[in-house]
This record gives C-alpha cells, sequence and structure tokens, in this order.
C-alpha cells in the first residue's frame, strides 16, 4: 500500500510541470496571435494621428468620411469638412483612416 501512495505521488509531480508549461505555451500563442498584432494596428494609428495635416481625407470613428480642415494640437481637436460649408469638430483620437486609397462615393 506504501508503494503505491508514493508512486502516485511522484506522478502528480511531473503533472504539475506539464501543466506550467501546458500554460506558458498558451500564453505565448496568444501573445503571438492576438496581443502583438493588436499592438502593431494601434501603433500604426496612433502614427497616423500624429502625422495628420490639413487636406488630409480622414475616416471618424462615428463613420463619417471627411478631409481635415484644421488641427489644434494643444486641445487635440481636429475640424473635418465632411460637405460644402458643414464642417465639424472631432477629438483627434476618434479619426482613424486615411480614405485616399479608399474610393468615396459622391
Amino acid at each position: 500500500m506504501t508503494q503505491f501512495i508514493l508512486a502516485a505521488q511522484g506522478q502528480g509531480g511531473g503533472g504539475s510541470m506539464s501543466f506550467i508549461i501546458m500554460m506558458v505555451a498558451i500564453f505565448a500563442i496568444m501573445y503571438f496571435f492576438m496581443i502583438k498584432p493588436q499592438q502593431k494596428r494601434q501603433k500604426e494609428i496612433q502614427n497616423f494621428q500624429n502625422s495628420l495635416q490639413e487636406g488630409t481625407p480622414v475616416l471618424t470613428g462615428g463613420g463619417i468620411y471627411g478631409t481635415v480642415k484644421k488641427i489644434d494640437l494643444a486641445t487635440g481637436i481636429i475640424e473635418v469638412k465632411i460637405a460644402d460649408g458643414v464642417v465639424i469638430k472631432v477629438d483627434k483620437g476618434y479619426v482613424f483612416k486615411d480614405t485616399a486609397s479608399t474610393p468615396m462615393q459622391k
């Protein structure tokens, strides 16, 4: 009976080590397939927002297409022209995409 208990304890130790290795592997897979690509996209968006210039066609977070008319770096507010005579103010963090390569319907 004593030998049976000692054998069971010896097998349990190896199981916990394989569990730890499995958890590390799962975290590594999640990092390289989920976290790393998201960080890359966030960095691209941040670089785009920092490189905005007047006249750049953009897409806002609300789905509005327009052209940057004025940028106020002190407040982080961008004026976007969406039609003739219509200008809206949008926070710099809600301008996501340059639509120059995306065809806009008129």
